[in-house]
């Protein structure tokens, strides 16, 4: 008899057993900016997991942290102390993109640009410098990742809506915006949306909101039911249909320098990060992924 218990450990034991569990390298490769300027909504939890999740998919990934406290850098296990070849040079145009590359120690094909405290006086410096909003795209370009032979990108933003977030939608193709299911969920999502529009108009014709996740979810609550609802109304099929639980071992990982794959492979918000980045992988099957 097939239960939800057998379910769960059949999972599991594919995640510690992975396999077999190969999926398609897209025919294209998908920058995506990973935005919400209201903290505490699991961006760069959902950053470092999505991507090492998409790692266990056979995809090879790179990170570029660009928030200064550089907690993407700490969960992918990367050195990131000041002085260390970081994101603020390669936006500077100090050095090239691939001086600044590091393997995550959790997979060779983990790749993450680290922030480090330098990065906290950039939006300062960016303001004086000619093509200030296209630095971050200067950077990332095809030459440099073709380089790095990398398929998917994801761009963790700071908390803000400041140069280094345009920078980062100048960059991309789509924006993965994570909702916490939580009351005060959709406050400041309005501003972030106005923001895009008008990078859109202004700045890169070409980006779109291709997906929502949700995070934070307790299905103890009918709040994170109602949210759940009013975000799916909302924003229809761009949400995934996988929501990424409340956990204690998802926000323990990164002190221990880890991903919620390498610090608990069998866990529930594992298996839900696994689940969200075979739905983002089906998005650029299906075609709405760019």
């Amino acid at each position: 008899m097939w239960t939800p218990i057998a379910e769960e450990a059949e999972r599991a034991a594919r995640v510690l057993h992975p396999h077999g569990r190969e999926m398609q390298r897209p025919a294209q490769r998908r920058i995506l900016t990973v935005a919400n300027q209201k903290g505490g909504v699991g961006k760069t939890t959902s950053t470092v997991n999505l991507a090492a999740a998409l790692t266990s998919y056979g995809m090879r990934v790179l990170v570029v942290d660009l928030d200064p406290q550089g907690n993407a850098s700490t969960a992918l296990g990367v050195e990131h102390t000041s002085g260390t070849p970081s994101v603020y040079e390669a936006l500077l145009g100090e050095i090239e993109l691939a001086d600044a590359v590091q393997e995550s120690t959790q997979s060779p094909e983990l790749l993450c640009v680290p922030a480090t405290i330098d990065l906290a006086g950039a939006e300062i410096e960016l303001v004086s410098m000619v093509a200030r909003e296209a630095r971050l795209k200067q950077a990332l370009n095809d030459e440099a990742l073709d380089e790095l032979d990398v398929d998917y990108v994801l761009i963790d933003c700071p908390p803000s809506l400041g140069l280094l977030t345009v920078n980062a939608l100048v960059a991309a193709a789509e924006v993965l915006i994570p909702i916490q299911c939580e009351y005060y969920a959709l406050e400041g999502v309005g501003q972030l949306l106005n923001n895009i529009e008008l990078v859109r108009a202004h700045l890169n014709t070409s980006l779109n909101i291709s997906t929502i996740l949700l995070t934070m979810y307790d299905g103890r609550t009918k709040l994170a039911d109602q949210v759940t609802t009013e975000v799916r109304q909302h924003f229809g099929d761009r949400v995934l249909r996988t929501v990424i639980p409340r956990s204690v071992k998802v926000s323990e990982a990164p002190g221990f320098g880890q991903t919620i794959l390498a610090y608990d492979p069998g866990s529930r918000g594992a298996m839900s990060y696994l689940d969200a980045a075979r739905e983002m992988v089906a998005q650029q099957d299906a075609g709405t992924g760019r």
